[in-house]
C-alpha cells in the first residue's frame, strides 16, 4: 500500500511539473517603458572636470601654455572662466588625461570677437597635437576644424562642418564624442544635440595606440584674434552618446543571468556613427523598475599595442575559474580593412570589467568571416562549450556550435535556420533551454535548444518597431527567480538613427523595457 501511495505521489510530480513547463510563445510580453538616453548628464561618469565656481589656485589646478608672444588675460569671474585678449593668441588650459573612448562637453556662456573654441589632445612638449575646434565670429559659429600637429608641423586643416545654421549660436554645450578611430562633434542649446562635424582620422593618426592613453593630456583650447569667451565649464565622461543597441544579459558560465544587489547586468553598444565608431558599454537594471544605468565601458587588448572598441558582447563569470571570460565581435577590424579582418575574439579579465573603464585581454577564436552576436555557456549535460551565433550564409542565419575549450575548437553541430537571424541568445524558461533571435520579419524567433527547430515567435503587445522602421532586434529574454511580480523580463532597442549624421551609419536606438506573464 505505501509502495502504491509512493508510486501515485511521484507520478502527480511528475505530472505537475511537466504541467508546469510553459513553452516560450505562451508567453506574452507587455511593454513598461521606453527610453532614449542621449549623452545622459544624470548618467555620466566623470573622468575629468574643470568647473570655475570649485577653482582655488587657477595656475596649478588647469595650468596654461602658450603658443605665441601674447598671452591672453585669464580670469575667474561669476563661476566663469573668461579669456580675453586684444590680438592674436593661441592657448591651451590642462583639464584632464586623455582617452580615446570617451566624450568631451564644453559648456559656452558666451563669445565675441573672432576665434576658435575646442578640444586639444596634446603631450607635454607638444611635438603631437590634435585639435578639434568652431570657428566663431561674435555669437555666430560658422566653422568647425580639425588640426593635426606634428614637431611644430601642421600636418592636417580639414574643414568638416555639418549642417551649419547661417544664425547658429556658439552659446551652448558642444560634445566631442571620440570613438577610437574616428569622432563626431555636436552642439546643443535647445532639443536634440546637432551633429555639426564628423572625422575619421585614423589614416593620420591611431588614438587607440596605448602610448596615447598614455602620455596625450586633454586641454581646453582657445584661439582668439582680439576677443572674449566666457565659459561655464568642460567635462570629460563616460556616457550613453547617442543611443544604446546590442543588449545581451551578462550571465554565469552555466548562462543563468548575473543577479547581483537585485540588479541584472548588460552589456550593450553606446552608439557611435558607423560599426568602428561604437563603444561596449555595461548597464545595470532592477528588474522591478525601469532604472537603466550606465556602469562602464570595456575595450579590448589584443597585446599588440592597440586598444580596441568591440561590441556585440557576452560576458559571463567563470565560477569554476574565477575569472571574467566572454565573446566579443571584432567590428573595430572596419577601420583598417585592409589590414584585419571581421572575426570572433575569446575575451578574459582576473578584475571585475562592468565597472569604469575596464580592459579585458582579447585573443583569436579562430573563426574569421561575417560571423556575429556570439553567446556562450557550458552545458553540463554534454560537458561541453557550446555557442549561439550569427553567420552570414546566404543572409545572417543562427546555428549552434560546439567545443571542449571555452576559447577554440568550435565545430558547427546545427543550423543554419532558414530566417534571417541577429541577436542570438540562449535562456531557460522553466527548466528548458530555448534560442532567441530577432530578424528582419517583424518577428522575434524562438528554436529548441541546441537544434534550432522552430518553435514559434515571441508575443509583444507594442513591438520596438513600426512599419518605417528596421526590425533586427536583440529579444534579449530573461527568466527571473520566483518573488518578482512577473517572472520574465526583455529588454530591447529599436533602429531609429539619429539625424543629420552623414554617410552609412547604425546609430540607433531606444531601449525598451517588457515584461513577461504565463
Amino acid at each position: 500500500m505505501k509502495k502504491l501511495l509512493w508510486l501515485l505521489i511521484s507520478f502527480l510530480g511528475i505530472s505537475s511539473s511537466v504541467q508546469s513547463q510553459i513553452s516560450p510563445e505562451e508567453i506574452q510580453f507587455i511593454r513598461q517603458g521606453v527610453q532614449r538616453l542621449i549623452f545622459d548628464e544624470e548618467q555620466s561618469i566623470t573622468m575629468a572636470k574643470l568647473e570655475p565656481k570649485n577653482i582655488i589656485g587657477l595656475s596649478t589646478m588647469h595650468p596654461q601654455k602658450h603658443y605665441g608672444e601674447m598671452h591672453p588675460e585669464i580670469q575667474l569671474t561669476q563661476d566663469k572662466l573668461k579669456i580675453k585678449s586684444e590680438g592674436k593668441i593661441q592657448t591651451n588650459i590642462w583639464f584632464g588625461g586623455f582617452n580615446p573612448f570617451v566624450s568631451y562637453t564644453i559648456d559656452i556662456e558666451s563669445s565675441n570677437g573672432n576665434g576658435g573654441l575646442g578640444i586639444e589632445f596634446s603631450d607635454a612638449e607638444g611635438k603631437e597635437r590634435f585639435i578639434v575646434k568652431i570657428l566663431f565670429e561674435d555669437d555666430i559659429l560658422n566653422g568647425v576644424q580639425f588640426n593635426l600637429i606634428r614637431n611644430k608641423k601642421e600636418v592636417i586643416n580639414k574643414n568638416i562642418d555639418l549642417n551649419l545654421d547661417r544664425d547658429q549660436l556658439t552659446k551652448g554645450k558642444i560634445t566631442l564624442q571620440m570613438l577610437g578611430s574616428g569622432f563626431t562633434l555636436f552642439h546643443r542649446d535647445n532639443g536634440l544635440p546637432k551633429v555639426i562635424g564628423q572625422c575619421d582620422f585614423n589614416k593620420y593618426i591611431d588614438l587607440r595606440e596605448k602610448k596615447y592613453l598614455k602620455n596625450f593630456k586633454s586641454h581646453l583650447f582657445v584661439l582668439l584674434n582680439k576677443g572674449e569667451i566666457q565659459i561655464n565649464g568642460v567635462h570629460m565622461a563616460i556616457n550613453t552618446g547617442i543611443g544604446l543597441a546590442d543588449i545581451r544579459a551578462i550571465s554565469y558560465e552555466d548562462g543563468s543571468p548575473f543577479l547581483e544587489n537585485g540588479r541584472l547586468w548588460y552589456t550593450m553598444s553606446i552608439r557611435g556613427r558607423a560599426l568602428p565608431h561604437h563603444i561596449q558599454g555595461v548597464f545595470s537594471l532592477n528588474p522591478s523598475v525601469f532604472d537603466l544605468k550606465l556602469e562602464g565601458i570595456v575595450v579590448f587588448d589584443r597585446e599588440d599595442g592597440l586598444l580596441r572598441n568591440e561590441i556585440a558582447s557576452h560576458l559571463f563569470y567563470d565560477r569554476n575559474k574565477n575569472l571574467w571570460r566572454g565573446l566579443t565581435t571584432g567590428f573595430s577590424a572596419f577601420a583598417n580593412p585592409e589590414k584585419e579582418k571581421k572575426q570572433l575574439f575569446a575575451v578574459e579579465s582576473k578584475t571585475d570589467p562592468r565597472f569604469g573603464f575596464s580592459i579585458m585581454k582579447a585573443q583569436p577564436l579562430g573563426m574569421v568571416g561575417d560571423i556575429e552576436d556570439p553567446h556562450i555557456l557550458f552545458d553540463r549535460s554534454v560537458n561541453k562549450w557550446r555557442m549561439l551565433t550569427c553567420e552570414n550564409i546566404n543572409g545572417y542565419k543562427a546555428v549552434v556550435l560546439e567545443s571542449d575549450y571555452w576559447n577554440r575548437g568550435y565545430v558547427r553541430i546545427f543550423g543554419p535556420v532558414i530566417h534571417n537571424s541577429t541577436g542570438t541568445s540562449i535562456q531557460k524558461i522553466g527548466e528548458k533551454r530555448y534560442c532567441f533571435s530577432g530578424s528582419s520579419e517583424r518577428k522575434i524567433f524562438i528554436y529548441t535548444y541546441p537544434d534550432l527547430k522552430e518553435v514559434g515567435s515571441l508575443k509583444m503587445d507594442l513591438p520596438p518597431w513600426d512599419k518605417t522602421s528596421g526590425t533586427r532586434v536583440w529579444p534579449n529574454v530573461v527568466q527571473l527567480p520566483e518573488g518578482y511580480p512577473f517572472r520574465y523580463l526583455a529588454l530591447m532597442m529599436d533602429r531609429y538613427k539619429f539625424p543629420d549624421q552623414y554617410g552609412k551609419h547604425w546609430s540607433y536606438g531606444a531601449v525598451y523595457l517588457y515584461h513577461g506573464y504565463e
